[in-house]
């Protein structure tokens, strides 16, 4: 049996390289760059690259691929304790090659790509050379996958794509867009939609804009509204097998979950230094806000919320190393996933709060982690449906009563215990037991 929160001293020792590493040098990347995923940006080309070197020289590249792809085969646990600190940066993950949707998307590759589309598109996402998206979700859909409506019929040896698509991360910097897409109508509704590689400037795909978030400026945001005008394809741009989007993408969707989960741990510890740092640094009416029992209480509700989401993050992590599966952690990603949202919301607003004037302005953080924290809790899937998936697959584990009373009713109980115990309650009186 093995259990224990200790880290071994030679991986504490890359945790302490990288921790180091993103406070002297990302976290300053982070304030003078654009989106870390513009390839063509020069300034991107002149910071990004030299960074990455030193990361692959430390070994420490892409570290969610095994090592037949350049990875180092960690599991999930040793990659939740990298992402905690990677997560308190935007450019983090991009300068460890970890970054989403680029890593779920290596992972589709590497699993249900054929040999070519490996050649074009995985070694090249692998080093870090391109970008990709990952597109599912439809501006009348939402995240339902089985109420996909953009499709592709066969016509001839020809796939021909229509439809539009809502919220593509990352689609005005891909090299290649992976699509979700009805080719299937009359089938059951998880075997009706099959995935697609489509080329950049391919003729027929258009991004209709580029969705901001609030506080950047309209229509310079990394979200794209795609549409697909008479797109033709070919056979060989069909990922993995007809009508199997829907497994592949629980698949893919699982890592993303809890990889999302690990990252969000780092930008919520981040929030709390703050929170932390304000409490003892301000003073109002003769004392320091850290002498204030309110702001007491808040520190510790932040400290206890946080410490719980990281624990429950690790045990989930543990539980897919141990397991070697998503699907049998279901449960548990799911929890995180729906817990992840609330805990960086409450520590950001917090922090917000008890850093007053400038807490709301520009000049910090905290209202674009607040606004992360809403797409934390609609990216692969919206919280009340991780909600349902963690209540049923909890109700698994019982079973209902059909007895008149349950077997945990006093009365029931206590008679039950007359049964077992006659013997000694004829030489001895019984106890009211305590309340």
């Amino acid at each position: 049996m093995s259990w224990d929160f200790e880290t071994d001293p030679e991986f504490q020792r890359e945790l302490d390289w990288i921790s180091d590493f993103v406070r002297e040098e990302i976290v300053l990347v982070d304030e003078i760059l654009g989106s870390p995923a513009d390839m063509r940006s020069p300034l991107r080309q002149r910071l990004i690259p030299p960074l990455q070197a030193r990361v692959k020289e430390r070994g420490l590249w892409a570290l969610h691929l095994g090592p037949e792809h350049g990875g180092r085969g960690y599991g999930q646990v040793k990659l939740a304790l990298i992402n905690e600190i990677l997560g308190a940066t935007r450019c983090g993950p991009f300068i460890f090659g970890c970054q989403a949707p680029d890593s779920g998307n290596a992972e589709l590759l590497a699993r249900f790509g054929t040999d070519a589309q490996k050649k074009e598109y995985l070694q090249p996402l692998i080093d870090g050379d391109i970008c990709s998206t990952f597109s599912m979700t439809e501006p009348a859909g939402g995240a339902d996958p089985t109420s996909i409506t953009a499709c592709a019929e066969l016509r001839g040896d020809r796939w021909v794509l229509s439809g539009e698509k809502w919220f593509a991360s990352n689609a005005r910097f891909a090299e290649f867009i992976i699509a979700v897409v009805v080719t299937d109508p009359d089938a059951a509704p998880r075997n009706r939609s099959s995935m697609f590689l489509i080329p950049r400037e391919h003729p027929g795909l258009e991004i209709v804009r580029n969705v901001a978030s609030v506080g950047q400026p309209q229509g310079d945001g990394s979200h794209g509204y795609l549409r697909f005008v008479d797109l033709e394809l070919g056979p060989e741009r069909m990922l993995g097998e007809r009508g199997q989007a829907f497994a592949m993408a629980q698949a893919r969707l699982g890592g993303g979950r809890i990889h999302h989960a690990m990252r969000t741990v780092g930008a919520a510890r981040r929030a709390f230094d703050m929170l932390c740092e304000r409490a003892l640094s301000r003073h109002t009416q003769g004392s320091p806000l850290a002498h204030k029992q309110l702001v007491q209480q808040a520190i510790a509700e932040s400290w206890l919320s946080l410490e719980q989401f990281r624990l429950l993050v690790l045990r989930t992590a543990w539980l897919i190393d141990t397991r070697g599966n998503y699907e049998s952690v279901r449960g548990d990603i799911a929890a995180v996933k729906a817990a992840m949202p609330r805990v960086l919301h409450d520590l950001a607003g917090r922090a917000l709060q008890l850093h007053g004037s400038i807490g709301v302005s520009d000049e910090m953080p905290f209202s674009r982690l607040i606004i992360e924290s809403y797409q934390m809790g609609l990216v692969d899937g919206p919280t009340e449906v991780h909600q349902m998936t963690l209540a049923r697959q909890v109700l698994k584990n019982y079973e209902a009563s059909d007895s008149l009373f349950p077997a945990y009713h006093l009365p029931t109980l206590k008679a039950l215990a007359l049964a077992r115990y006659g013997d000694a309650l004829a030489e001895s009186p019984p106890e009211e037991p305590w309340a």
